[in-house]
């Protein structure tokens, strides 16, 4: 049988290791296609750490819909997670065949509604998950987030690699924590060094959607459920995820009508 396909773009959000700040871009990003009018869902397929209820203010699943599942709803998103299904306390050990079901039982049994943008945030690496669900279900494209240090984009270009080989579009890259912003004296100190994700995505041909400033206010709204986008719009780190944002889904529409141009080519063939 067929899965139906939960929105008219299904986005995967990895990156190549963990600690790069995923789940933060993941969460502000789809809380600001959210604020643009978009019908936004977000799966949290991190099945061992999933942080997404945290970060979006939430703490439970409405009953469900007969044999389906009610997803969380915050700031205009529909949110799914293993974060609902287990104690925090209790850790996930599990193989690959029950991500595999896990990834499967959040895209079928889910009702996620008619949603424009479903955003997957990913486990960091190219392991179970990412195959699962490149296999589960037709993606749009993977949207790639980044450090500026040269190990984590060594591990970009393996996470790029690996959506290559399943043939699956790289929309982009975020280069996060790309300078720490003091508080005090607003001076940017390069902790990660300067540049690398533009660098990377220049090198690898693909798109650079834009370079997040590290400061505690993205850090405190992860912690307290209220993405920046939402709580400091006009600060210089909200600015850069919504441009992020509107530059990903310019990106998913000019694929689309690459798409829809190639159709029409080879019918008029």
């Amino acid at each position: 049988m067929t899965m139906k396909i939960p929105a008219e773009y299904v986005i995967a959000i990895a990156s190549g290791k963990g600690g790069v700040g995923k789940t933060t871009v993941s969460v502000n990003i789809a809380a600001a296609l959210a604020m643009e009018g978009a019908k936004v869902g977000l799966m949290d397929a991190d099945i061992y750490g999933p942080n997404v209820p945290l970060m979006m203010g939430l703490k439970g699943l409405p009953p469900l819909k007969g044999q389906q599942i009610v997803p969380a709803e915050n700031f205009g998103v529909k949110v799914m997670s293993m974060g609902f299904l287990v104690r925090p306390e209790d850790a996930v050990v599990w193989r690959g065949p029950m991500l595999h079901k896990a990834v499967n039982k959040f895209l079928k049994e889910v009702e996620w509604g008619d949603l424009d943008y479903l955003l997957c945030d990913l486990p960091p690496g190219t392991g179970d998950v990412q195959l699962s669900l490149s296999q589960s279900i037709p993606l749009t494209g993977a949207l790639i987030v980044t450090t500026p240090q040269d190990v984590a984009l060594l591990d970009v270009k393996k996470a790029i690699a690996m959506f290559q080989k399943v043939k699956v579009p790289i929309l982009g890259v975020v280069e996060n924590m790309s300078g720490f912003v003091c508080p005090h004296c607003r001076q940017t100190t390069e902790i990660f060094d300067k540049g690398g994700g533009e660098q990377a995505a220049e090198q690898l041909k693909i798109p650079f959607l834009g370079a997040i400033p590290l400061v505690s206010e993205v850090r405190i709204g992860s912690d307290t459920g209220h993405p920046i986008v939402l709580t400091h719009p006009d600060s210089p780190a909200a600015q850069a995820l919504i441009q992020a944002a509107k530059k990903l889904a310019a990106q998913v529409n000019a694929l689309a009508a690459e798409e829809a141009q190639h159709s029409k080519s080879v019918w008029n063939v």
